[in-house]
């Protein structure tokens, strides 16, 4: 009791969601493949197959699926594999899930879990390499989670799956192999809470998802040109802890947001607008985002790497933004 181990990001989530089986009985385990286990180890021999379904390629029909599982007293947790799979099924997501709990005056409730995995920089392509985080963020009714290291997505996954309402947990894939130390004890972390990965005194980073390492590289890599960085982990972007980046942006006055994402519409042009609206008085410099190019996601790898936020550019921006200097977002690809 009260020990670790040191487990993949892949192995905690899926730990995370086998643990959640054995401690209630109406959670259930749908995917692609999952008693095979083309996407990772996990225990099927341990429960039933009425608990553990491998289904069909129509995504459509196993949300919908889903949510009447979960309206009806189940607790499924859909593996969608890529999140572009999400579209396939976008009425049963953002018409039904979203809403019913609205539309039926809190009479039925929708304790679903949809795993979506963000699987770009490894010539995927366009089909298969959205990070449509903020798609889904703009549908009222939704939880979006974007975990970072072993330990946060094994904590929100065991809260997502014991929510009442709809939450999508979109999964790096460039996190999948990462190792941490991970508590054999069974915990749960709060939606809607920020993690301060590193703390700093010159300008707050705001990164979502696998771009956190790349923050706390380029952090290390400014350390030793006399730059102080605090870089803050939303972990949940609905709901998100806006107080916890209001509180260290009081304190630098200068914002960088990294989001793997392309830049228009993006959730890092959110936390910007959110950032300029309400710390307007305690900025030093205007807010700059490193995100992805407005393009669809080339197959090329040395085109892709051009498209996707990297280090260097997430150091250029800090650098700008401790020495006011604007440069367009549109421009930084």
């Amino acid at each position: 009791m009260g020990g670790s181990t040191r487990g993949t990001y892949l192995g905690a989530h899926l730990s995370a969601i086998a643990e959640e089986m054995r401690r209630d009985p109406a959670v259930v385990f749908m995917g692609q493949d999952l008693r095979a286990g083309v996407f990772g180890r996990f225990p099927v021999d341990e429960f039933h197959e009425d608990r553990v379904r491998s289904l069909p390629i129509s995504e459509a029909g196993f949300v919908g699926a889903g949510v009447g599982a979960a309206m009806t007293g189940l607790r499924p947790v859909i593996d969608i594999t890529y999140s572009t799979f999400l579209y396939s099924a976008m009425d049963q997501v953002v018409n039904q899930a979203a809403k019913i709990r609205y539309m039926s005056g809190g009479q039925a409730k929708v304790p679903l879990v949809l795993l979506a995995s963000l699987f770009y920089g490894g010539a995927q392509a366009a089909h298969h390499a959205d990070r449509p985080m903020a798609l889904f963020a703009n549908s009222p009714g939704l939880k979006i989670v974007a975990p970072s290291t072993p330990y946060d997505v094994k904590g929100l996954t065991v809260t997502a799956i014991r929510e009442d309402d709809p939450v999508i947990i979109f999964k790096d894939g460039n996190l999948m192999g990462v190792r941490d130390e991970v508590p054999e004890d069974q915990y749960a972390i709060p939606l809607g809470v920020a993690d301060v990965k590193r703390e700093g005194s010159d300008v707050t980073v705001v990164a979502i998802a696998g771009a956190v390492r790349m923050a706390l590289r380029a952090a290390a890599e400014l350390e030793a040109d006399g730059i102080s960085v605090e870089v803050i982990d939303p972990r949940s972007l609905v709901p998100l802890d806006q107080q916890t980046i209001n509180a260290s942006v009081a304190k630098t006055g200068r914002v960088v947001v990294i989001d793997p994402a392309p830049l228009t519409c993006s959730f890092a042009s959110e936390l910007a607008a959110t950032i300029v609206e309400e710390m307007f008085w305690h900025l030093k410099a205007a807010p700059v985002r490193v995100t992805a190019a407005d393009v669809p996601t080339p197959f090329s790898p040395s085109l892709e790497r051009r498209t996707l936020p990297d280090v260097a550019r997430v150091a250029q921006a800090v650098r700008n933004v401790v020495q006011e200097k604007r440069v367009p977002a549109r421009t930084e690809t």
